[in-house]
């Protein structure tokens, strides 16, 4: 199993948790604040959509309030998400939406991923 050590990228947003994964090509660095199994299904959610729902986003996920509203504030406090609050008549409205550092931060994650997994195989 490889030793994991933090370490800050010098590109990653000033407030997102990094982590090495020693022994790995290149010290290949994983966002954590990404890395995070909900937090990935939700950026990943909201990159194939322009914008999406608390109520969305918790059916799709199948999360409870609790575990989305505490993942998305994550992500909000990293740059990497964008929540917008309001009224639809009488009804409270969260949108949630990717932000341009978000989609950076995914593809930079999605490509370490992808050395990665070549890094095995190769090996």
């Amino acid at each position: 199993m490889a030793r994991h050590t933090s370490a800050r990228r010098t590109d990653a947003p000033a407030n997102a948790a990094t982590e090495v994964v020693a022994g790995s090509p290149g010290a290949l660095a994983l966002d954590r604040v990404i890395h995070e199994r909900t937090r990935l299904a939700i950026v990943s959610a909201l990159a194939v959509n322009d914008e999406l729902s608390f109520n969305d986003l918790k059916h799709l996920l199948d999360l409870t309030d609790g575990n989305l509203s505490v993942h998305a504030r994550k992500l909000e406090e990293a740059g990497y998400v964008a929540c917008a609050k309001g009224f639809e008549g009488r009804i409270p409205r969260t949108l949630y939406r990717l932000t341009a550092e978000g989609r950076r931060a995914l593809e930079a994650y999605l490509g370490h991923m992808e050395a990665l997994i070549r890094a095995t195989r190769a090996g």
